[in-house]
């Protein structure tokens, strides 16, 4: 059974270029284009679509708009395309947080010799959402705001805070997963390593985002940054990023590679890194995500002494990433998204003491 797709773009060069992608694929095909979600509407009830791809700024309705009313109205997996402008992943972000499952940015028509890679990303994207988890969006309610999910965790282990590091990777639905475990992290709780699979130019607005949202500092690694406690550090869209040492000091490193499992920034890169530098002192985490990168890299981290968590399948938008690393033997605990934090801190907590030096 081929993966219907709909198509909802204002521009007619964009629609026949993503229509002509798609239908490229063996186990695809485009059921109907849309200019503007007045249309897509009708077109959603006619041809019941699988997948559908949504233009971030639209005439007649803001594709912001006409994604919520869907996520609310009718469910269904939406990849975004979105211009590659600091307003474009302002509401890329925006729009994961409604619910699309994931992103590509249009491409740049003058560039053939990479249209390969580029029709590549957009069929393993749409794939992964064919599958992805989709749950209805719901109105917050007085009741949400004041249960929550319990008492916030705390830090009762201060050597663990300065001896321990936070290793985090994620792919697809990993904006939001990530956001959920940082905005529970106390102020105080070990420097964080980040690798989230996102282009270059949205990393940075990313970053800036769960700044304004979280208790502890979150940047757009810069490389030769000093990790402290209570501050996160993303892998930018265009390097590798790496933990290193430098005295008793442990460090970020940024390094353009060639990409790594298909991915720059790669999962694998910065675990395998944690794994060298940082052994026993690392906890680390694998999220939701298409794909395996990082489950060699967990595994070493696992072998050389790390306690290594995976989010579970029921949370996932995507069980992959997740599933790989578990099934390589490189995890201690599968947890759900919502309790990552408390698990992460109560292990820290625990074992914190015992930090080694290597």
């Amino acid at each position: 059974m081929k993966i219907k797709v709909l198509i909802v773009d204002d521009s007619a060069l964009i629609r026949g270029l993503m229509k002509e992608i798609i239908s490229s694929q063996p186990d695809m095909e485009v059921v109907g284009v849309a200019p503007d979600p007045i249309i897509a509407r009708e077109l959603i009830k006619q041809t019941n679509p699988d997948v559908l791809t949504l233009d971030v700024e639209m005439p007649r309705m803001d594709g912001l708009d006409f994604l919520e009313k869907l996520m609310r109205l009718r469910p269904m997996p939406v990849v975004m395309v979105s211009s590659l402008t600091e307003r474009g992943s302002e509401i890329t972000l925006r729009a994961l947080e409604l619910g699309a499952v994931d992103f590509v940015t249009k491409p740049k028509m003058s560039i053939q010799s990479g249209m390969k890679d580029y029709t590549d990303m957009i069929a393993d994207k749409i794939r992964a959402a064919a599958k992805a988890s989709i749950r209805p969006r719901k109105l917050p309610s007085a009741s949400d705001s004041k249960s929550g999910d319990g008492p916030l965790p705390q830090m009762r282990n201060l050597l663990a805070s300065s001896e321990k590091l936070i290793i985090i990777g994620a792919s697809t639905g990993g904006t939001e997963a990530i956001k959920d475990v940082l905005l529970k992290m106390p102020s105080d709780c070990p420097g964080i390593l980040i690798t989230q699979h996102m282009p270059e130019g949205f990393t940075r607005s990313f970053a800036q985002r769960l700044d304004n949202l979280c208790k502890i500092s979150v940047i757009e690694s810069a490389g030769g940054e000093r990790i402290l406690p209570g501050h996160a550090y993303i892998a930018p869209g265009h390097s590798h990023l790496r933990l290193v040492r430098s005295g008793a000091n442990y460090m970020t490193q940024l390094d353009q590679g060639p990409p790594v499992n298909r991915h720059r920034p790669s999962v694998d890169v910065l675990f395998e890194s944690a794994a060298a530098h940082a052994g026993k002192n690392a906890v680390g985490v694998i999220l939701t995500g298409m794909g395996k990168d990082g489950a060699q890299g967990m595994l070493s981290m696992h072998n050389a002494g790390a306690y290594n968590f995976a989010q579970d399948e029921a949370s996932c938008v995507v069980f992959g990433m997740p599933k790989e690393a578990i099934a390589a033997g490189g995890t201690n605990e599968v947890v759900p998204l919502q309790n990552m934090a408390a698990r992460v801190i109560a292990h820290l907590n625990e074992h914190g003491g015992r930090a080694l030096r290597v």
